[in-house]
């Protein structure tokens, strides 16, 4: 496949006034909008992206990976979530993997199956609909579609072509082997060839049927049991059946009248929250878009944030993490002083993966309702194992463990890692009811990336008066702490000026420009919807358009954004 794949748009945003829907897979957005259009609402829509996404992508998503959630009820203005998260397995402790002779310095490989935590996007899924759905449709209903397609099969689209032929080769590189289930005649599908998947139907129908118990106990309990024993890592049918998905308060803070909204810890949101904190201590609009002035402040921060979260964020059942504290301005202020002072930064850990391979999805439906949903098997098909008869790969979430003794993200029986997956949602305060007044659902999926792109767009938005496909065309920028050489990098993408790059250079970063082709998936693939055109900045505020639906879709991805 060319390498040099040119990842340009020249799409217009999406304006609509009832429904909207953004992903990844055009086949899941015109799912979302079919559910909206039969009644239900955005987080209906969302659970029946979410399957179609583990049919159309399994080399980033599935129901053996993990899910979030934030949903806005567009009727109350309340804003809260689901982590959907699993756990490691109650008897995987810090004594047991030494025990196996691993250590901070020498962890599993990335791949290995002691690297599985409980799936939670399957309970995710079907707590969402529970939780936030509409009731006008069954979950087998919600389901149907992505079941169709699975039996049917669907002619596999390019972007998603090519990592699902990467990571299959990694993990031969890694002296493992894919599962038939995901492959044909042993291979990864090419672009345009038709891939059926007739376990992952079975699993989908059972889960629409019976809901969680069809997934955390009996047949497919059993089957993700098995494989990961018979491949040397350790997990019982009581950690599965005891899974159970977390309702959140999402955390949130306040740039220049709007709020972000992010899920709370072991989630990475933290980080996007301190990135716009500490932002907010300069005139970056004045600087210019990606200006090597722009660039400089934005990587000084995106280090110091990363840093921050990095030393205190682990599951909050096994640590307390000081939000309060690490939210609080004056906190912010002072870590800003440090970008204007040029302090040294201290080592983190544990080290940063790169990666790209999680589906991030949003809706807002007619009546105001917002779903803003990501999933992810963590690196392309996570392990890599497959539970037997079932369709979907298991995750290699655990590889984000530190074994270091007395780290807060320290590998711990029945404990929940440090997790990169966050979707966001953006609001105004109603000046009349003093509610939350929605603004956006929106998101950036890729590891570490993810809360950078979050702030980037978000930016380009608020700061540089972008429209949402606009927002998502932009080059971006990605903050890379590399492991193995003790330093950060920054990654520029194709379409940063040259001048720029090396301007950064001189200010003693190591710069890696120009990042092309399919490279460029480093940067992440996201979704916008708007409500209204506040971003507009030749528009008075008093003829924004607010019951107009804006959208956008990334064009480093194979999907699309589509409204009614």
């Amino acid at each position: 496949m060319d390498t040099e794949l040119k990842f340009c748009s020249r799409r217009s945003p999406v304006v609509c006034l009832q429904g909207c829907a953004a992903s990844n897979q055009r086949l899941a957005t015109a799912a979302g909008l079919d559910i909206l259009k039969r009644g239900g609402n955005a987080a209906d829509a969302a659970v029946a992206m979410a399957a179609v996404l583990a049919v159309t992508e399994p080399c980033s998503t599935g129901p053996g990976g993990d899910a979030f959630c934030l949903f806005y009820n567009g009727n109350t203005g309340e804003i809260s979530g689901i982590n959907g998260s699993g756990r490691s397995s109650r008897a995987q402790t810090l004594d047991f993997m030494e025990g196996r002779g691993y250590s901070a310095e020498a962890p599993p490989p990335r791949f290995d199956a002691l690297n599985v935590t409980v799936p939670g996007a399957a309970a995710c899924w079907c707590d969402t609909a529970q939780l936030f759905g509409s009731h006008e449709l069954s979950l087998q209903e919600l389901l149907g579609g992505a079941v169709e397609l699975a039996e049917v099969g669907f002619p596999v689209a390019e972007v998603t072509a090519h990592h699902w032929t990467h990571w299959v080769a990694a993990l031969r590189d890694d002296g493992k082997e894919l599962g038939g289930d995901l492959l044909i005649d042993g291979r990864a599908p090419k672009h345009g060839q038709v891939f059926r998947n007739p376990n992952m139907a079975r699993t989908l129908k059972e889960l629409g049927e019976r809901g969680k118990p069809a997934f955390y106990q009996g047949r497919v309990a059993r089957a993700i049991v098995d494989v990961i024993r018979q491949h040397g890592g350790f997990m019982t049918l009581d950690d599965l059946s005891s899974h159970d998905s977390e309702v959140i308060t999402p955390i949130s803070t306040e740039y220049k009248g709007v709020r972000l909204w992010e899920p709370p810890p072991n989630s990475q949101g933290l980080t996007a929250l301190l990135l716009l904190n500490i932002l907010e201590n300069f005139p970056l609009k004045g600087k210019g878009h990606n200006t090597s002035d722009y660039i400089h402040l934005f990587v000084e921060a995106t280090r110091l944030a990363i840093t921050d979260v990095l030393r205190n964020l682990g599951d909050p059942d096994h640590v307390t993490v000081p939000l309060d504290s690490l939210l609080d301005k004056n906190y912010s202020c002072k870590r800003a002083q440090c970008i204007s002072m040029d302090r040294a930064m201290e080592g983190v850990e544990p080290g940063l993966m790169t990666g790209s391979d999680t589906v991030y999805f949003c809706v807002i439906d007619s009546k105001g309702n917002a779903c803003s949903f990501v999933n992810s098997t963590y690196l392309g098909f996570g392990t890599g194992l497959i539970p037997e008869d079932c369709g979907f790969s298991l995750q290699n979430r655990g590889a984000n463990f530190s074994l270091r003794r007395g780290h807060v993200n320290c590998v711990a029986g029945g404990k929940r890692p440090y997790h990169t997956i966050i979707p966001a949602l953006l609001t105004e305060t109603d000046r009349r009811s003093q509610k939350p007044r929605l603004l956006a659902a929106l998101g950036v999926m890729g590891a570490f990336m993810q809360p950078q792109g979050h702030i980037q767009v978000l930016f380009n938005m608020l700061e540089f008066g972008m429209n949402p496909q606009q927002a998502l065309d932009a080059p971006r920028v990605y903050v890379h702490y590399e492991e193995k050489t003790d330093g950060w990098s920054v990654n520029l993408e194709e379409g940063v000026d040259q001048e720029v790059a090396e301007e950064l250079r001189r200010r003693g970063h190591k710069v890696n420009w120009p990042i092309t082709g399919h490279r460029r998936s480093q940067f992440g693939r996201g979704q916008v919807i708007t409500v209204g055109d506040w971003w507009n900045p030749s528009v008075n505020q008093a003829d924004h358009h607010t019951r107009v639906l804006w959208a956008g879709s990334d064009p480093r991805g194979d999907g699309c954004a589509q409204g009614y």
